[in-house]
């Protein structure tokens, strides 16, 4: 028979059992062991803010350079600066389309806050076009494209309350807005105090995005309703928040960044067993 002592010590312990489940089960955000694993790593002067990817290169990302790299060697092919007069302020990632690399890109966090997307052409970064926006709330932090569509979250950050307010817009092809949609509490939580920074459309039809620093992919569901996205899961990965790419002609590779030591990471999706 248990002592008194023990006994308290025994039911003590499975309290705390019983809500550390309960806590695993409310705050589904915790990264999960299965995610990607890492395949090669390359230093790059501007893997600062995002990566981009198409057949040949990968390109790095900072707030006002674009390094362009071979994918195999890792040898940097050319390098955009923008001269002394540009315009150019904050890059945040970067999608390679039909030969045309398009930047989000935003003046934040200067008021008024102006939201542009700036096209170059992929291989030579010569810039072709800025897409200005109209007047809007929060700032644009990524771009992808998928069904026709282009896909624009637009991010607050600080208190809960205001990051709460980030959002991904669904735009047609004259840039009209379509749709809206915010993000679940659980990941929100995660982003706090900053925002979501990195979002592509991934395998399965499932967006997967990222915050400012955490080495973890948060996956989720768009309805076909505007409002609230759905949480599937949260992924670790071998990068640190900020923008991430899908490499399309490699089937579950992805590219993402580690911007405290300037490297471009290339990883692929674990096939759930």
């Amino acid at each position: 028979m248990l002592s008194p002592r023990l006994l308290s010590r025994s039911i003590c312990l499975l309290l705390c059992l019983i809500v550390y489940e309960g806590d695993a089960h409310v705050f589904a955000s915790e990264p999960r062991a299965q995610g990607l694993v890492e395949l090669k790593r390359f230093p790059a002067r501007e893997a600062h803010q995002a990566v981009a990817v198409d057949e040949h290169a990968f390109y790095a990302i900072s707030s006002r350079e674009i390094g362009r790299y071979d994918k195999q060697s890792g040898q940097k092919l050319k390098l955009w600066s923008p001269p002394q007069d540009s315009h150019i302020k904050h890059l945040n990632s970067g999608i390679v389309i039909d030969g045309k690399l398009y930047c989000a890109h935003s003046n934040w966090p200067v008021s008024p806050l102006k939201n542009t997307i700036e096209v170059f052409d992929a291989a030579s970064l010569r810039p072709l076009q800025t897409l200005k926006f109209p007047k809007t709330t929060g700032a644009i932090n990524w771009v992808d494209r998928r069904e026709g569509k282009w896909w624009v979250v637009f991010a607050f950050y600080g208190k809960a309350e205001t990051v709460k307010q980030t959002r991904l817009v669904r735009y047609n092809d004259q840039w009209q807005p379509e749709a809206e949609w915010t993000f679940p509490e659980q990941v929100v939580q995660r982003f706090l105090p900053n925002s979501n920074s990195g979002g592509a459309w991934g395998p399965g039809g499932l967006l997967f995005t990222t915050g400012h620093d955490h080495g973890e992919l948060y996956v989720l569901r768009v309805p076909e309703q505007p409002g609230v996205m759905e949480y599937v899961e949260t992924l670790a990965a071998p990068l640190a928040g900020q923008g991430i790419a899908w490499d399309a002609t490699d089937a579950g590779v992805l590219y993402g960044i580690v911007r405290k030591q300037r490297e471009v990471v290339k990883m692929r999706l674990k096939q759930a067993e």
